[in-house]
């Protein structure tokens, strides 16, 4: 039986078959961070990276390398989300920023 013909016989084939969809949970979130702050973000976030691996390099104790993973991170994290536009602490704290509210 081909998908034509299955989904007249059954007309909800086609819905189910896009819930199989991959795109379908790739949903881009509202952007909730100013233009400016995106561009600090990133600046930042690509700069404690840097430093994160440069330092890194010369790790003496184990506790140095803990806290320039932390640091990696933590500057990753500022990258994406200013790349993204969408801060999830932001969307969790219900914090828009004045220049994104929308006047109704």
């Amino acid at each position: 039986m081909n998908l034509h013909a299955q989904s007249r016989a059954d007309p909800m084939a086609d819905t189910r078959a896009a819930d199989r969809s991959p795109r379908r949970h790739l949903r881009r979130p509202p952007v909730n961070i100013t233009p400016a702050e995106r561009a600090g973000r990133i600046v930042l976030g690509v700069a404690a990276v840097i430093t994160a691996v440069v330092l890194l390099a010369s790790a003496g104790s184990a506790l140095a390398v803990v806290l320039e993973v932390l640091l990696g991170l933590a500057g990753l994290d500022l990258a994406v989300t200013g790349a993204a536009g969408h801060c999830l602490l932001y969307q969790r704290l219900g914090h828009v920023p004045a220049r994104l509210r929308r006047t109704s």
